[in-house]
């Protein structure tokens, strides 16, 4: 990351902050220096890194809803931010099968209500200034190519979750014209992208129906996993590595304005998209004794079968490009989900292995 000192003062106001992408994000923005405010519900898990990092000493924590607006709003006036990053989300695809009306809710209502606040808050006299919405890879139209989506693709999704992330893709452009267009509106001055990220993997995810997790709690009971789309191709990457790019993007953002206003990939090198078995072969072999897996299809949901991102513009534009392959990758989530059960402190863990991806920047 560049001017690494940029974060420190800097009032952030992160929505999600008690999930898994929002602890680890909060612990490196108090690393940064960052003054942040978390809004979110409770965490989605138990457990969850938010508690088990202690993430809640890090940052002023305020419980809500994204879809609660005149809450969300008055949260956001009272922090006075200058960047926001919102997070908050239904992330889970087959939990948007059974919860569709609740996934649309948050994710594309709950994306309304943020740029409205936003909106508001600068009417208000408020000094944002940037913001990042983080959507998902899974937003386009997928055609089951094996090439990478590049930003100006079609936008679709199959699953509630996928299309409601296309939707929050499409919320966030109607603001950024409508509402955020400098030539039209100079005096709201914020500057507003939406990121995409790949499969993201790392130590303190609890969450059911994914895989390293899934892997996590059936290793530890001496149980097969079991798996149900092995061929399937994902863009795996550890969770630092689109959280470096919505960090960096942020800082662009705030520092040239509407010249770094869109859309963003952030996913791992080409040979990094590899199948689910791929993946938890590997992670057998890592965590080593009781490990193993097993082929149960499952042909009930639609899943698509390769999805890869084409990331040539965030090297080329913002000089981000990832700094652990696949295989460091899982090593270091090996590494932190042993040392959780060995009772070690998980705060320093996460600290540590932020400091180590810093330093693999170069």
């Amino acid at each position: 990351m560049e001017k690494i000192n940029f974060w420190t003062g800097k009032k952030v106001f992160l929505t999600g902050h008690t999930g898994f992408k929002g602890s680890w994000l909060s612990i490196w923005l108090h690393r940064l220096g960052a003054v942040v405010t978390g809004y979110s519900d409770a965490p989605p898990t138990d457990p969850s890194l938010y508690e088990c990092g202690r993430t809640g000493q890090l940052l002023t924590s305020i419980t809500g809803d994204v879809r609660d607006l005149a809450h969300l709003q008055a949260a956001m006036r009272a922090a006075d931010p200058d960047i926001v990053l919102h997070l908050a989300a239904q992330p889970l695809v087959r939990e948007s099968y059974q919860r569709p009306v609740d996934t649309y809710a948050v994710n594309v209502l709950g994306t309304v209500h943020v740029l409205e606040a936003v909106r508001r808050n600068n009417a208000q006299g408020g000094k944002i200034k940037a913001l990042v919405n983080v959507t998902t890879d899974k937003c386009y139209s997928n055609k089951e190519w094996f090439w990478g989506y590049r930003e100006d693709d079609g936008l679709g999704g199959f699953d509630p979750y996928s299309n409601s992330k296309a939707c929050s893709e499409l919320v966030t452009a109607s603001y950024r014209d409508a509402f955020f267009n400098p030539g039209r509106y100079p005096e709201h001055g914020v500057a507003i992208a939406s990121a995409r990220a790949g499969n993201v993997i790392g130590g303190g995810d609890w969450a059911s129906e994914r895989l390293i997790p899934d892997s996590f709690r059936a290793f530890r009971n001496q149980a097969p996993l079991v798996i149900r789309s092995p061929r399937s191709v994902r863009p795996w990457q550890h969770v630092l590595e689109p959280l470096g790019g919505y960090l960096l993007l942020a800082q662009r953002l705030y520092e040239e304005g509407v010249r770094y206003a869109e859309a963003w990939n952030f996913g791992p090198e080409e040979q990094d998209a590899q199948s689910v078995e791929s993946v938890v072969s590997r992670f057998c072999r890592l965590w080593g004794e009781g490990a193993a897996y097993e082929v149960v299809p499952d042909y009930k949901l639609h899943e698509a079968a390769a999805l890869k991102l084409d990331c040539s513009k965030a090297k080329a534009r913002l000089g981000w490009r990832p700094r652990w392959n696949l295989d460091t990758a899982l090593a270091q989530t090996a590494a932190w989900y042993k040392a959780y059960l060995n009772g070690e402190d998980m705060l320093e863990l996460c600290r540590a292995q932020i400091a180590q991806f810093e330093q693999a920047g170069g």
